[in-house]
């Protein structure tokens, strides 16, 4: 199913269908059919003009990090903290070693924050690799070098290194809160990822306090053309409509209860 979905992915996301949809009509207009052809390069041209100028995966984005707010006050105290994978580029670290943080380095400046605001909290870092060669060091083993040079204890780490999503990160963390005698944690992910994690989270009877960071949006964006960054905008399409697709796609495997 990992590997299924990996290249489902790969198929449907803005741009490969973009790209399916023009080179099928090379190929119409290669055999004959016009008028097939040139729906099909328009479709192309329609899905690429939205994905690239208009604010439509802003907009979707934004749906998914309002749907889990933070909440308003700071937590009095934290037991454990559980921080989702990914936040770090594991094929960079594989040849050139150190940290590298990526997009969602949220999660992991806003955990250190919170360890150093509570030294008696748990940290429970979930997260292998997730790639198709599954070659790389994975998340929980570099989350040891960052935290500790930062002044946080190895001893307060718990490292769940072998999940590859977020359904194998739910069921892995739940057995490692179980061994740990941990409840009750804070749930520290992406603001976009949050409506997934913790429908899962709820689904396998692990109660938490949601603490969603990484927002990508200003939350105040409507519908509408965008001609002053495309690649951002091509990226936020399809980080929201991977994490819909998410959503639907779990609900429909029966992993969670709500996609809504």
């Amino acid at each position: 199913m990992f590997y299924l979905s990996k290249i489902f992915w790969l198929l449907v996301q803005p741009l490969s269908l973009a790209f399916f949809f023009a080179l099928v009509g090379s190929l119409l207009a290669f055999a004959g059919y016009r008028r097939l052809s040139g729906l099909s390069g328009a479709l192309g041209a329609l899905l690429l003009f939205v994905t690239l100028y208009t604010t439509t995966g802003n907009v979707l984005l934004q749906a998914l990090e309002e749907r889990v707010p933070r909440p308003a006050q700071e937590p009095q105290s934290v037991s454990c903290m559980v921080v989702l994978g990914g936040a770090v580029e594991n094929d960079v670290m594989s040849t050139r070693g150190g940290i590298e943080l990526n997009a969602a380095a949220d999660r992991y400046t806003e955990t250190l924050r919170l360890a150093l605001a509570h030294p008696q909290a748990k940290i429970l870092i979930s997260g292998g690799d997730g790639s198709f060669s599954g070659r790389y060091e994975g998340e929980a083993g570099a989350s040891d070098r960052f935290f500790s040079v930062l002044g946080v204890s190895s001893d307060r780490l718990i490292k769940e290194n072998t999940s590859r999503n977020t359904f194998e990160n739910t069921l892995n963390t739940r057995e490692l809160l179980a061994q740990q005698g941990l409840s009750d944690c804070l749930l520290i992910t992406s603001a976009f990822h949050m409506p997934r994690s913790l429908a899962l989270f709820n689904k396998a009877g692990l109660s938490v306090t949601p603490w969603p960071v990484d927002y990508r949006t200003q939350g105040n964006v409507t519908l509408g053309l965008d001609l002053t960054q495309p690649s951002l905008n091509a990226q936020n399409m399809s980080t929201a409509v991977r994490e819909w697709l998410g959503l639907l796609g779990y609900y429909a495997a029966g992993r969670i209860d709500w996609p809504f």
